[in-house]
């Protein structure tokens, strides 16, 4: 069922009525069988309409907002602990990982960069660990 507002425009009657839908609507517009209950006139067209809210969906989505705003505060402080505390090697990762596990070298920061899903899995398979955080641009 859908509710429209009308409006006779012969009379400028403003009214409203529930179809089947859309299609039944129209259907009886064609037909001539919407008529003005002031002037029986089958002159009647749907005004325009304010959509109804669904107050709960609208509640649920502000929560879900707050949710996602938390949870980007988390991943950006998680970010800014990585850039302050880890070399940034870029697309170098794989590498980089493989030099310092391999080579026993110390560095004085742990690492942090871009490597893709096959380069994590073989690295994981050396036996090297790795993690993957998700990264939120400072623009977003």
């Amino acid at each position: 069922m859908i509710k429209y507002s009308l409006i006779c425009k012969s009379c400028n009657l403003s009214f409203e009525s529930w179809f089947a839908g859309s299609k039944e609507y129209e259907k009886l517009k064609r037909k001539k069988l919407i008529i003005c209950l002031k002037c029986n006139s089958s002159n009647v067209d749907k005004s325009l309409m304010a959509p109804s809210i669904n107050k709960k969906r609208y509640v649920l989505k502000h929560k879900e907002i707050k949710r996602y705003n938390k949870i980007k505060k988390t991943i950006i402080e998680y970010q800014n602990f990585i850039k302050n505390n880890f070399k940034y090697v870029g697309e170098n990762f794989a590498y980089e990982a493989r030099s310092i596990h391999y080579n026993s070298k110390k560095k004085e920061k742990g690492i942090y960069g871009t490597a893709s899903k096959k380069d994590i899995k073989e690295l994981a398979e050396e036996g090297i660990d790795t993690q993957i955080i998700p990264w939120v641009e400072d623009n977003n």
